[in-house]
């Protein structure tokens, strides 16, 4: 039972908990995710994230990774008692470590200083002994995401192995980290030692080919925006949906007026009848986007780099207007 002297946090914990052992809410169900707690209880995102680290330390509610989350299925007939982290075991890797997990599990807006102080236990001013500020965390966990995946000291043979593999790299570490693509445009590229890593991978598997330095350059600006690109897809569907709790199946439910009104209109034929022969609907699936796309783009480089940086001419070459 809440009194009024117990904490919001500790308050809307045990309205949450009630909905889980009574079963209105059952396990793989989304909980309220920090946004949709602060809204609904009015409270800040910190004590919506102190709310869902209760329920997690208690065994009632897990993190699934861009799902978000949910009830255990292994969640107990009643709350278990939790001691609070002592602040000496406090270090940098662990406060970028549950900050990633955070970013990961609810997108890089549910982050805040406060929020990893409230994962982690202790108050709300100790990680920034170890940590200046939210931009400098959001750093340190961009060079420990990028610094996850090593590359083979044995080369393998040829310039397109080396990229595509290079690309599967990266899509492996903005797959697992979407907030990575939605840091910077590529016109400031963060300038960390891990990201440098992928750099110096695609630049080395140009080297030695006879391209120019700008040529070099491009070609590994424009892979690594073919990957930052599509990852960003996944990053923006994590906020829609802990900003509205619909899944983007949910969505499209919701948009099936909409679309039968396009269709009916008549304007769009050719967008008509491919939807319409596409009896299952259609599936957006990344990683299988990823992979169409890698091998033309991949194509289009080859008449560069074997040609020696020399680019066929654009249809309109050589024509004066």
């Amino acid at each position: 039972m809440a009194t009024q002297s117990e904490p919001p946090y500790r308050r809307i914990a045990g309205e949450i908990r009630h909905r889980i052992t009574s079963g209105e809410l059952a396990p793989g169900d989304r909980v309220p995710s920090t946004r949709a707690i602060a809204k609904e209880w009015g409270v800040a995102s910190a004590t919506a994230t102190k709310v869902l680290t209760t329920l997690r330390l208690e065994g009632f509610v897990e993190t699934v990774p861009r799902v978000g989350t949910v009830v255990s299925d292994r969640a107990p007939a009643r709350p278990v008692r939790v001691r609070a982290q002592p602040e000496h075991d406090l270090t940098r890797e662990r406060i970028v470590g549950v900050a990633m997990q955070i970013a990961d599990s609810e997108g890089l807006d549910a982050l805040s200083m406060r929020g990893v102080a409230a994962r982690l236990g202790v108050a709300a001013m100790s990680p920034y002994r170890y940590v200046g500020s939210k931009d400098e965390l959001v750093l340190l966990m961009a060079d420990a995401a990028f610094g996850e995946a090593r590359y083979p000291a044995v080369q393998p043979d040829g310039w397109r192995a080396r990229l595509e593999l290079g690309a599967r790299t990266l899509w492996s570490l903005f797959r697992k980290h979407p907030w990575l693509a939605q840091l910077t445009p590529l016109t400031r590229p963060l300038l960390l030692p891990n990201l440098m890593t992928h750099a110096e991978w695609a630049l080395a598997a140009l080297d030695g080919h006879g391209l120019g330095p700008s040529t070099m350059m491009d070609i590994h600006v424009l892979l690594y925006g073919y990957v930052q690109g599509l990852a960003a897809g996944l990053e923006q569907e994590t906020q829609a949906a802990a900003a509205t709790g619909v899944s983007d199946e949910g969505w499209m439910e919701h948009q099936t007026m909409a679309l039968d009104a396009l269709k009916a209109s008549g304007r769009y034929p050719v967008f008509t009848r491919v939807t319409t022969e596409l009896a299952n609907g259609y599936d957006l699936r990344f990683d299988e986007l990823f992979e169409f796309g890698l091998g033309p783009l991949l194509d289009g480089f080859a008449g560069i780099v074997e040609g020696g940086g020399a680019a066929a001419p654009p249809p309109s070459a050589g024509v004066r207007r």
